[in-house]
Parts: structure tokens; C-alpha cells; sequence
């Protein structure tokens, strides 16, 4: 159930797991969008996931949705996931910060809706 970019992840009622990747980027883009875009797609196949959403603007967030810290876990032994990793610590990122939290609440507006 992945989610376009500009849009909020629908997730279902907590608890469940938020990963935040935070990052800043080199000038290098060759293969970037690409890979981003396969990284979502791949992501969205695996067990555990329930959403993303995604913003940059200099500095890129993107937090990802999932039941468990096992579908975490598995996602990020994944071996195209990996390649990710290294090609965006050789090319790509010039730093990153994952954080892993556990959503306890979640509350929300959305204009239109009752």
C-alpha cells in the first residue's frame, strides 16, 4: 500500500512502527531517482510494510510505516535494500539519520472529511 509522493500515509490504528530517514544529499543524482522510486516499490512488497511518505527540500525526510520490529528488521536485510545502502553511502548522501519509534497515537485532519 504504498503512498504517491505529497500524499499522507493511511495507516491503520496504532501501535505500529515509524522508520525516519533523514538526509541531506551530494551533487551526485545519476541512478538516484531510480533507485528511490524502486526502493518505495520494493518496500511496499514486503510483509509488515503499511505505508510511506516522502519530502525534499535540501534536507530529505522520508518515513516509512510497518506492523513490526521484525518487518524492520527483514526489510533492512533485504539484499536490494543493501545495495541502496552502500550506493547511497559511496555516491549519494552526505549524512543520514534513521531513528525507529514505536507510534503510540495518532490524530489528523483531512479538509472534506465529516
Amino acid at each position: 500500500m504504498a503512498e504517491a509522493r505529497g500524499r499522507i500515509a493511511k495507516t491503520p490504528r496504532p501501535p505500529y512502527y515509524a522508520v525516519i530517514f533523514t538526509s541531506t544529499r551530494t551533487g551526485v543524482d545519476e541512478g538516484y531517482g531510480a533507485m528511490a522510486e524502486r526502493m518505495v516499490e520494493l518496500a511496499a512488497g514486503q510483509a509488515g510494510f503499511l505505508g510511506v511518505e516522502s519530502a525534499r527540500d535540501g534536507l530529505g525526510i522520508t518515513v516509512s510505516y510497518w506492523e513490526s520490529l521484525e518487518a524492520i528488521a527483514a526489510w533492512k536485510r533485504d539484499a536490494e535494500h543493501q545495495l541502496a545502502q552502500q550506493l547511497g553511502r559511496s555516491q549519494w548522501y552526505e549524512a543520514f539519520a534513521t531513528r525507529i519509534c514505536r507510534v503510540e497515537r495518532e490524530y489528523g485532519f483531512e479538509r472534506g472529511q465529516g
